[in-house]
């Protein structure tokens, strides 16, 4: 049972107009057809005039062909692609006739060209396919998605296309999805609607353009009407055919915050409880370690260890070891939680945790990786407990430089557990109390102040190399018992945030260095690099030209230049407000890091290698290094199938991404709620952004952004060229990009997310 389509007869866009007359067209390649005609064959209630432009518009496009008394017909000769192959010829479409739907573009199997890539859905239905293929997206309109959904891994067949006249630039490559290689989704959120032979869940996700059936004996105790979540079994690919599931939990009340954040995670791909073989692997595993194991391990314990996290984390990754030793050097040891002791390849719980590939952080809640047993017990490097770690041991000379390095199992003691705000009153010379009366704080006091010296010659060392100091905002909430959202603050990044992140950085950088210099002198050793490629210069001109509006110009001629001006950029920042809004738009520049084993360098951190090792906890990234790391150590050589480790960096890759959209999704959904709750209340903030609409506001304390209406304002306002300001045409007010000024709330849609504002004078 799939839900009702639009009915014939629908008016469609001038693009989609072209798409559907060639389409048909090319159906009907001997024949020749007036705009009349071709109206009342396709069911469409596009006028004459309007079908005829589009006509012309192909002729001019190469693709149609204007014959006597105003009829148009395929112009065969024109319609070929272009082979992978230069030097073979390409055929024309008289060659072979047309066989499919899928080849109407494409009359011969040896001019058909397909891509792969991930599906990326817009809200009117239609899709981008994002592929490494092509210099440019796939846009593939609704008609031609295929039943293919947001995230899924798809092939693709290009429509043929011609450079527009009189320009250098080809059109966007267009196509039809041909099959789904691998869906992104699995479970899904709705309501279940039984009668007395079958069940079907309605989804939620507008996504979702089917409802899924599932048998009764398949819904467990769920009941007519609620709301619970479905995990599909069988897609049943197939014009008029509907997936099957099975109901996985039944959630319960609709709407609130617990119901909220639960839907956020499902929509986006991640099931919100492990599964029953995971569990119980994971309930086999022994809470103790056995004394054998220890043996076969460096041994930290009797060395001052620490772990600096925030106040609420539960799942401690690293922890910090540090000692003089006799020539007077320093000894820093990076322990990072030995996950994969416990986590052994091609298990149950390992298919699993490579399945989700992240531990997903909303504001409420932590969607882990692993099973509680092991994020926050067995791994975790929790105080005063012997604890199983993979570690990086550095020896620091006078200079605080780097002197020799070690990679090795080890097994440690942690003796504190740090906050960061209790690390940094060290810093401060402010300690607490109950601080200095640990028996050991003398020796923590010096080991702070050590590792944090040692932090900042190593972060002035990256900063002269090129790398950009992006400290964007981040918003925090505190929260009634309900979850809802009581006050929202920016995060304060303290010196002590700065030292942990410096030497996992460092641990990151030297574990990908130590791969390729094992391999220097031999073949390659595959490995998972964190790569980050150069920026978009088209994207960093039009931030220089938004930078040198608001007063703040830029260089940004060479990739050093960039680096340093966005440097330049974030400390202007802190003194001025207004250019806050810019580090966004700087961080859009950016190319997304990803995970590869081509190594390329990280261009934003300015190392030319470096890796995920820090956090195997939460990142399935991490694991993979751990494992191949570990398995070239000792004078050993290891090399896995890098075709395989590459598929596995797409994985994770794409997992990631789904994480961060989800997080986002969820403070964006905390800030309308914050916002909801001051409905009619007056604020201060600056224009973000400018759309034909209307105007962005952000709020400096939530970060919250709303939109206000040109309409509500008492002029009519253009937007100029570039979309930095607006410009009223009766009182020529100007509205402008980082201006200050006063809004009230006048609207929130939980739903959409979305804040509506109106400008107070």
């Amino acid at each position: 049972m799939t839900k009702k389509k639009k009915k014939s007869g629908q008016k469609l866009t001038a693009k989609n107009l072209q798409i559907e007359l060639l389409k048909f067209l090319l159906t009907q390649p001997k024949k020749q057809f007036a705009p009349r005609q071709l109206a009342g064959i396709l069911h469409i209630d596009n006028n004459k005039d309007s079908i005829e432009h589009a006509l012309h518009q192909l002729t001019q496009a190469g693709s149609v062909r204007e014959f006597k008394q105003n009829k148009f017909g395929v112009a065969l000769d024109h319609l070929t692609v272009e082979e992978d192959v230069a030097d073979k010829p390409a055929k024309t479409a008289r060659e072979k006739p047309m066989k499919t739907k899928a080849q109407r573009f494409q009359p011969t199997a040896r001019q058909q060209k397909t891509v792969e890539g991930r599906v990326d859905m817009t809200r009117t239905g239609a899709a981008y396919i994002v592929t490494d293929q092509l210099d440019a997206d796939v846009f593939v309109a609704p008609r031609y998605v295929n039943g293919a959904l947001n995230g899924d891994q798809v092939s693709v067949l290009l429509f043929p296309q011609k450079p527009r006249r009189g320009k250098s630039a080809d059109r966007r490559p267009e196509g039809e999805v041909l099959k789904v290689l691998k869906r992104a989704n699995e479970f899904f959120i709705g309501t279940l609607r039984k009668s007395r032979k079958y069940a079907m869940l309605l989804p939620d996700n507008p996504n979702m353009p089917v409802d899924i059936y599932i048998p009764l004996e398949a819904c467990g105790d769920a009941k007519d009407g609620e709301k619970v979540v479905a995990r599909v079994t069988d897609w049943q690919d197939g014009k008029g055919r509907v997936p099957i599931g099975q109901v996985t939990q039944t959630l319960g009340a609709v709407g609130g915050n617990d119901f909220e954040m639960k839907k956020i995670l499902i929509n986006a791909g991640f099931e919100l409880i492990h599964s029953e073989e995971a569990l119980a692997e994971a309930d086999r595993i022994p809470m103790t370690v056995p004394s054998q194991e220890i043996e076969r391990r460096r041994d930290f314990r009797d060395v001052l260890t620490f772990t600096i996290d925030p106040e609420d984390a539960k799942d401690f990754d690293d922890a910090l070891s540090i000692r003089k030793l006799e020539n007077g050097n320093l000894e820093v040891g990076i322990h990072i939680a030995d996950v994969t002791h416990y986590l052994k390849p091609d298990t149950p719980l390992d298919r699993e945790a490579f399945r989700r590939s992240t531990s997903v952080y909303l504001v409420d809640r932590v969607n882990p990786m692993l099973p509680e047993k092991l994020s926050n017990h067995l791994c975790s490097l929790v105080p005063y407990e012997d604890r199983l770690t993979f570690s990086a041991v550095f020896e620091f000379n006078s200079r605080d430089s780097v002197v020799s390095r070690w990679f090795g199992k080890t097994v440690i003691h942690s003796d504190k557990r740090f906050t960061y705000e209790e690390a940094q009153s060290i810093l401060d010379d402010q300690p607490g109390e109950g601080l200095q009366q640990l028996r050991n704080f003398r020796d923590l006091d010096w080991a702070v102040r050590s590792m944090a010296r040692i932090a900042r010659t190593m972060r002035k060392a990256r900063e002269k190399e090129g790398a950009i100091g992006f400290e964007s905002d981040e918003v925090r909430f505190r929260l009634a018992e309900d979850g809802t959202p009581i006050e929202a603050y920016v995060k304060d990044r303290i010196e002590t945030n700065l030292l942990i992140e410096d030497f996992m950085l460092l641990a990151n950088k030297e574990v990908a260095l130590f791969i390729d210099r094992k391999a220097a002198s031999e073949r390659e050793i595959p490995f998972v690099y964190r790569v980050h490629d150069l920026p978009d210069m088209e994207k960093v001109q039009e931030l220089a030209r938004f930078a040198r509006e608001m007063g703040h110009p830029m260089k940004v001629s060479t990739p050093k230049q960039i680096a340093q001006s966005y440097n330049h950029l974030m400390k202007a920042a802190r003194k001025d407000e207004r250019l806050k809004l810019l580090e966004p738009l700087a961080i859009r520049t950016m190319a997304k890091a990803v995970y590869s084993t081509s190594n390329i360098g990280h261009y934003g951190l300015g190392f030319s290698h470096y890796s995920h090792f820090t956090s195997p906890i939460r990142r399935y990234a991490d694991v993979l290094a751990h494992r191949l790391l570990e398995r070239n150590l000792d004078g050993r050589t290891y090399r896995m199938d890098k075709s395989k480790l590459e598929e596995q960096c797409k994985h994770v890759s794409s997992q990631e991404k789904k994480a961060a959209d989800a997080e986002r999704e969820s403070i964006k959904y905390k800030q309308a709620e914050l916002m909801r709750r001051h409905l009619g209340e007056t604020f201060e903030g600056y224009v973000s952004g400018m759309i034909e609409r209307g105007f962005f506001v952000e709020l400096p304390d939530s970060l919250a952004e709303g939109l206000v209406d040109f309409r509500y304002l008492d002029d009519t306002y253009i937007l100029e060229e570039g979309g930095l300001s607006a410009k009223g045409r009766r009182y020529k007010n100007v509205i402008k990009m980082g201006d200050k000024v006063r809004i009230r709330i006048t609207g929130v849609d939980l739903q959409k997310r979305q804040i509506e504002m109106e400008l107070v004078e």
